[in-house]
């Protein structure tokens, strides 16, 4: 039993010199930003202005290149065998829908209305409450990618998941922010939510899949796997020219509001901590692998902020509390799922053991059962 506790571990490749340190790498990169776009404001908003549909086109290709790559490693062949994660499935669904949005409510109201009400523009409080509610009732979609690679998630279950949470959003999204909000109708961006699941998932399978297929059929998986690890550094740097990009939209914002910025962010973080928690435990008293866990405590945290953006701004205004609370989404997104992910790497002999007591118990029921029958 023991062997096959140690076994994940060691079975772990081990990481380069990039990606040991890229903490590091984002810090640096969330300086660069912020700097860049104080110093050069003009041209952050002439890439920022590059949009359709309130969806970015840089940042959109600098995703398909963190994404492409992950999405090569899939087999579609071996999606059919994603069933067997149904518990996974299940736990991810009942975070993502029937506690996250619910949960940042009341932290929303917690902080924004109690607590930190007393520091803020009395006339944007309920405005900011709304973009923290806008901002967790859209599940993450294609940075999901990037975070189940980081902590060797399994792939067809996090594609399966993502792609699942995309057909629930367009259904479900509308309606539960009305509710929350108290609206008696709410303003979609369809066309954003529609072209950002077109450009971020569709797009990207499709390319990644054609790719999959040729170097296959001419090279077989040796050939494979030797682009793999061409591909994976370009997937890292393409996350960080993110980062810049994000951080220098709003690097006057964060200049001139910090203190407002570090409020709204305190629900943002306590939420992504919560739902992240819950859903992984939950995956380890179901009994599912560590592989599954990881993605689903992931997609369980992160926030699809380019929807909640322009929901928030559709709604409220490009200037309103709503805005910039979604903002605050975009700007502590990555740092904090990185931090997630090396939580979830490092309590991976932890996980394990549990799954092995759950081993160990089934036997024991079995075992007892087949004695009761004779």
């Amino acid at each position: 039993m023991s062997s096959e506790t140690i076994a994940p571990e060691s079975a772990k490749p081990a990481m380069n010199l990039f990606e040991r340190y890229l903490t590091l790498w984002v810090g640096l990169c969330i300086v660069a930003g912020i700097s860049l776009g104080h110093l050069l404001p003009d041209l952050f908003q002439s890439i920022g202005s590059m949009e359709v549909a309130k969806v970015n086109l840089p940042v959109a290709v600098l995703i398909w290149l963190m994404i492409i790559p992950m999405l090569i490693k899939i087999d579609f062949g071996a999606l059919s065998e994603v069933g067997k994660h149904w518990r996974g499935i299940g736990v991810t669904l009942f975070v993502n829908w029937a506690v996250k949005p619910f949960s940042m409510a009341l932290l929303g109201w917690l902080f924004i209305g109690v607590l930190f009400r007393p520091y803020l523009p009395a006339d944007q409080i309920n405005s900011y409450i709304a973009g923290l509610i806008i901002l967790a009732a859209a599940p993450c979609t294609a940075m999901v990618f990037v975070w189940s690679n980081l902590s060797d998630g399994e792939p067809h279950f996090t594609l399966s998941q993502v792609a699942l949470n995309d057909v629930i959003m367009v259904f479900a999204f509308a309606p539960i922010v009305a509710l929350l909000l108290g609206l008696s109708a709410i303003t979609v961006p369809w066309e954003t939510l529609l072209l950002s699941v077109g450009l971020y998932i569709v797009v990207p399978v499709i390319i990644a899949q054609a790719v999959r297929r040729y170097v296959m059929s001419s090279g077989g998986q040796k050939k494979l796997d030797g682009l793999l690890s061409k591909l994976q550094p370009l997937s890292l740097v393409a996350l960080l020219a993110t980062l810049v990009l994000l951080f220098g939209f709003q690097g006057e914002q964060i200049i001139e509001q910090p203190l407002i910025i570090a409020m709204l962010a305190v629900p943002i973080l306590i939420q992504v901590y919560f739902n992240s928690g819950l859903a992984y435990v939950l995956n380890r008293a179901s009994g599912e692998s560590h592989s599954v866990a990881a993605p689903s405590a992931l997609i369980g945290a992160s926030n699809f902020f380019e929807l909640a953006v322009a929901a928030a701004i559709s709604l409220f205004g490009f200037t309103s509390g709503a805005a910039l609370a979604t903002v605050v989404g975009v700007l502590i997104e990555v740092p904090v799922m990185l931090s997630v992910v090396k939580i979830v790497n490092s309590t991976r002999g932890w996980y394990a053991r549990g799954a092995a007591v759950q081993r160990r118990s089934g036997v024991d029921s079995s075992l007892a059962r087949q004695t009761t029958e004779q």
